[in-house]
């Protein structure tokens, strides 16, 4: 009974260890998710940050910014001319009936036309829209730079990890060959390398970044495989097998070069991403573990309906006509007349006169004058000159609006070959994962060699490249639609009359 009661005890005991494991297993893996879950949700939202803090930061978008803010204060600018104060003095006072004319001041003010003053302040005030535009321009122009940079990056990380997965299986694979070569069996060496190709460029955000292509055949000498088209290493002992061991050593090399070379154009281009955000070099910089598939927020008709509504310089060029039109009602104005009012006040002093005090009194005259604008012929210069100008940028706005329709066509274009691609990569990548998955127990049967295994791995890696980079359009094209439209609203100047 005692020995029953206590193996009871010893069994309630594993129970609750166990439990307690459970549980404390159950909490850790909770933690984990839920930190993974916020490393998700924050890195999600780092984009978004970095344009933010690019937007606040870059000195090329203060300067457009600054350059509006110049030229919006023109509106102050337009007002009545200065009045203009004569001042005559006599250094011997002029006789005259009325004494002795000692200072004669004059006071003027001119007034312009009616309707000139608010004609210039409309003029300036367009004037300082269109700058606007530009400044959004800059803005959407520095947009697309860092989410092409962001790209590349993001970019470039896959590429460093399939990189590093293709050097592991190529590592694996050289175990295989000299267990092989040392056993005095052979081996099948797959018909393509396993390096990826090392002429990855990542010297500009804007640019296309190269991918890792499929490797050229390497020949290898001995009998051809009937089974398959590989080359044989021949049997221990034979000079050709340790030269096969040998050659995938330099591919071992070329592929730690080609990573190394993968990290030095990742580092010029986290320095070109700082340098966007006008930050420290060495400022901590997140990149997602995972880069997943973009989504369009409008329709395709829509995306083109919202550029030809508010792309920047569309906006620019409606600004500047608008200008030009106040700009010939302006010369028009100058045409009128001008009317100027004043007063003329002259000071004097009493005279002996048979010697009888004569004047000495001041006198106060009010002044009125009048410009008369008799040659036409600048006016009409003028007013030719803002009509050929509202033109012109008439033509322009309509050529800008061609070339953008054009753009747009084209990044669709590459979002449905990056979308076509991407359907076509996921079913051929699925695919091979279950062929390897087949093939895998087909290996642990001893009826396949590992040498085939391998190669098919690759060839899931060579997938996976491709569809990184059709990735990398995706992101491309939906970063360059973004810049086509600006879907900042309009400023509001308290200038504006």
């Amino acid at each position: 009974m005692k020995n029953k009661h206590l193996l009871t005890l010893r069994f309630v005991a594993a129970v609750n260890r166990k439990m307690r494991v459970l549980t404390l297993t159950l909490t850790l893996a909770s933690l984990l998710v839920f930190l993974w879950t916020g490393t998700q949700s924050i890195q999600a939202q780092s984009l978004d940050d970095y344009l933010l803090q690019a937007a606040e930061n870059n000195p090329g978008l203060k300067a457009a910014y600054a350059r509006y803010q110049a030229t919006a204060e023109q509106v102050n600018q337009a007002s009545l001319p200065d009045p203009e104060l004569q001042v005559g003095a006599f250094i011997r006072p002029m006789e005259r009936f009325m004494g002795n004319q000692t200072a004669d001041f004059r006071l003027m003010q001119m007034f312009p036309w009616f309707g000139m003053l608010s004609t210039q302040k409309e003029e300036a005030y367009h004037m300082g829209q269109a700058d606007y535009q530009l400044f959004l321009e800059e803005k959407n122009r520095l947009f697309f730079e860092v989410k092409s940079t962001w790209n590349s990056l993001l970019l470039l990380q896959g590429e460093q990890q399939l990189a590093q997965e293709n050097l592991e299986y190529l590592i694996k694979y050289e175990t295989l060959a000299l267990m092989q070569y040392q056993a005095g069996n052979s081996i099948a060496l797959p018909s393509t390398s396993f390096r990826p190709a090392n002429d990855t460029q990542a010297t500009s955000s804007t640019s296309q970044m190269s991918s890792m292509g499929g490797a050229t055949p390497t020949p290898m000498q001995g009998s051809a495989s009937s089974s398959s088209s590989m080359s044989a290493l021949p049997m221990a002992g034979n000079s050709s097998g340790l030269t096969a061991i040998l050659q995938i050593r330099l591919q071992i090399k070329e592929l730690e070069s080609t990573l190394k070379q993968l990290a030095a154009n990742k580092e010029v281009l986290r320095y070109q991403f700082q340098q966007l955000l006008n930050r420290p070099m060495e400022a901590d910089l997140i990149l997602p573990t995972s880069w997943e598939k973009a989504q369009l927020t409008l329709a395709k008709q829509d995306y083109l309906d919202k550029i030809k509504e508010s792309n920047p310089m569309l906006g620019m060029y409606a600004s500047e006509q608008m200008a030009f039109s106040q700009q010939a009602k302006m010369a028009k104005l100058e045409g009128k007349p001008m009317l100027g009012a004043g007063v003329n006040y002259m000071t004097f002093t009493s005279r002996l006169e048979s010697g009888m005090p004569m004047g000495g009194e001041d006198m106060v005259m009010p002044m009125v004058t009048l410009s008369l604008p008799i040659y036409r012929k600048k006016i009409s210069s003028k007013i030719k000159e803002a009509d050929y100008l509202k033109n012109g940028a008439a033509m322009q706005q309509e050529e800008t609006s061609n070339q953008l329709t054009l753009q747009w066509a084209n990044a669709f274009r590459d979002w449905e070959e990056s979308e076509r691609l991407l359907a076509l990569y996921d079913a051929q990548v699925a695919l091979v994962e279950q062929q390897l998955s087949v093939m895998e127990t087909t290996y642990s049967g001893g009826t396949l060699s590992l040498s085939e295994v391998i190669q098919t791995q690759q060839l899931l890696l060579d997938y996976r490249r491709k569809k990184l980079n059709a990735l990398y359009q995706q992101h491309q094209s939906l970063a360059q639609l973004d810049a086509l439209h600006s879907p900042s609203p309009s400023p509001s100047n308290p200038n504006k009359p």
